[in-house]
């Protein structure tokens, strides 16, 4: 297998990745609005708790990118992902946020 397809394949799985935890956070999003307080809310904090650890050990970069790196020397936020370069670029800003309002959502529906 080629550099280039290595790269498309590692593409591919992030942006997967990155679907799956699309659907993982926006059904926490919703559980919170709609107060549906459930075990699936909680494996979503644990899924994006472990995101977070991970994020932590590979110094704020996922592990896709660094294994990406080795395949291309583009400097694009979006070498690695299949993504508009804005959105990659942006990516952990809107989720961190995201996650926190779905923090303060959930803490405020424990307490209501």
């Amino acid at each position: 297998m080629n550099d280039q397809t290595k790269l498309i394949l590692v593409k591919l799985i992030h942006t997967l990745i990155w679907i799956f935890f699309n659907i993982v956070i926006f059904y926490m999003l919703y559980a919170v609005i709609v107060n549906k307080i459930d075990t699936w809310l909680w494996i979503g904090f644990g899924l994006v708790a472990l995101e977070g650890l991970t994020l932590l050990l590979f110094k704020f970069y996922c592990p896709l990118t660094v294994v990406a790196r080795k395949y291309s020397d583009s400097q694009k936020d979006n070498f690695d992902i299949y993504l508009p370069n804005w959105l990659a670029k942006y990516t952990k800003l809107i989720y961190t946020s995201i996650m926190g309002i779905i923090s303060i959502l959930t803490l405020f529906r424990l307490f209501q």
